[in-house]
């Protein structure tokens, strides 16, 4: 009976491990999970409220912005000596609260020699935007990067 007595005493003190309890970090919690987000791929893309009725928000916003670049460009009187047929790449990043920005016009010689103060006229064409609804990633606002290629054509 000793020896039983002991066993289950013994038992008893080991068992004591299973019930403590592991401290839950949530810093540690959120750091992992902030790790395993892929900020690049949005749950929404960044929108104007003309384009919330619409099934693809994501080409609406890029139709607008086309649309409205090629309105201001309309309105230059842009004179070039040979014909222009090429794609600028613009960076855009529209930030958290929804402010847009260019960051980078990528284009050829062809352009820059042809048409020299196209980075300024093309930064220009876009300062009287709507409001920009940011891109939301699991429920929360978040900055964005994209490339919007314009076709620059003189024919």
């Amino acid at each position: 009976m000793k020896r039983l007595a002991v066993i289950v005493c013994f038992a008893m003190l080991m068992s004591c491990n299973y019930f403590d309890k592991k401290k839950i970090d949530t810093k540690e919690i959120l750091d992992e999970e902030l790790k395993s987000i892929n900020w690049n791929d949005v749950d929404e893309y960044p929108t104007f409220s003309i384009c919330d009725a619409s099934p693809d928000k994501k080409i609406c916003f890029e139709d607008f912005l086309r649309n409205k670049l090629n309105e201001n460009l309309l309105k230059q009187n842009i004179v070039i000596t040979e014909d222009v047929n090429d794609t600028v790449i613009l960076k855009i990043h529209i930030d958290k609260e929804g402010n847009f920005s260019i960051k980078d016009v990528k284009s050829s010689d062809v352009i820059k020699t042809q048409i020299p103060k196209l980075d300024s006229i093309l930064r220009h064409s876009f300062d009287s935007l709507p409001q920009i609804h940011p891109a939301i990633k699991r429920g929360q606002q978040v900055a964005t990067e994209f490339n919007l290629p314009v076709i620059v054509n003189s024919n």
